[in-house]
């Protein structure tokens, strides 16, 4: 189906995620405060064109091949409508191929950008966003907290993947530290085994539950939460310096985690005093340079405004 969309624009804005956050191997993630923005076009040319600012310019794709076009196709395809022209302008500022959930931004950015451009032609549910986004990212622990801000419990059933959003606690105080060097994500689940010790899955099913405890309403337990035994431990040989920095941090009773893939490394700090503590280990612990980012909890997720159409001469 063709519809006439020509002089529509929106403007998405998508927070950063970290998932996992140590035992909830994905299905836990948290929407962090900083921010992928995207202007989008409609144009009576066809083809896309993207301009980037910011993270990734002049090194990700500028056409069909972007992760962003790719994502508003799939959305188009999905409803079976023929996607128009567009020209997109992207400012970035989440790292990529950090773990701070740069690819499930992106795919969100599109998939929201497509919701607003749609507006009155089809009504696109969350479950549908949901899903849309999930089926490109393949697991919903990243997608679910960019879209829904928050902290998000992801699960997937047969009709297909599912969220519940939860207030974290106003005592928990996110940092993140950013390295120079990037993860592959599919390099580090290669790392994992194919199974894992009965007790180690016992193990990280207590964790899990916990943390969620400690997130919204007990901060003082969050090292204890924050233990796990399903994924970081197989992935510390590709980050050697993520592994020791975390045992440093830990050791000095912060609760330090691998973010997403890694290999940037997340506080869950239970006051804001704990994340200067934890800047100042890694100053003094770290062989190369780290970005500390002291970020709040993003609690709105993926948001979408559209453009008044400038009329015609």
């Amino acid at each position: 189906m063709t519809v006439d969309l020509v002089g529509r624009s929106v403007t998405v804005r998508v927070p950063a995620t970290s998932a996992n956050l140590g035992p909830g191997f994905d299905t836990l993630g948290l929407a962090l405060a900083l921010y992928d923005e995207l202007t989008v076009t409609v144009r009576a040319e066809k083809g896309a064109h993207v301009e980037v600012i910011g993270v990734g310019a002049g090194e990700v794709p500028s056409g069909e091949s972007n992760l962003v076009v790719t994502a508003i196709r799939h959305a188009f395809d999905h409803y079976e409508i023929e996607m128009p022209g567009l020209d997109l302008l992207a400012r970035n500022a989440i790292p990529h191929g950090r773990g701070l959930g740069s690819s499930g931004a992106a795919i969100v950015s599109g998939i929201m950008a497509a919701k607003g451009l749609l507006e009155g032609v089809v009504d696109i549910s969350a479950d549908q966003l949901l899903g849309l986004a999930t089926e490109m990212e393949g697991h919903p622990d990243n997608v679910a907290p960019a879209l829904f801000g928050g902290l998000t419990i992801a699960w997937t059933t047969a009709d297909g993947p599912r969220h519940k959003k939860l207030i974290v606690h106003r005592g928990v105080s996110p940092v993140v530290f950013v390295p120079t060097a990037t993860m592959s994500t599919a390099l580090a689940r290669s790392l994992q085994p194919a199974s894992v010790p009965h007790a180690d899955a016992v193990f990280n099913v207590s964790r899990s539950a916990l943390l969620i405890a400690a997130l919204i309403q007990s901060p003082e337990l969050l090292l204890e939460a924050t233990e796990d035994k399903l994924h970081q431990n197989y992935r510390a040989s590709a980050m050697p310096e993520t592994n020791a920095l975390i045992q440093v941090l830990r050791k000095n009773g912060l609760a330090a985690v691998v973010s997403g893939a890694g290999p940037s490394l997340l506080v869950l700090a239970s006051d804001p005093a704990q994340r200067l503590v934890a800047a100042d280990l890694v100053a003094k612990h770290a062989a190369t340079p780290w970005q500390s980012l002291m970020l709040a909890v993003d609690f709105k997720g993926a948001t979408v405004i559209a453009h008044p159409v400038e009329a015609s001469a």
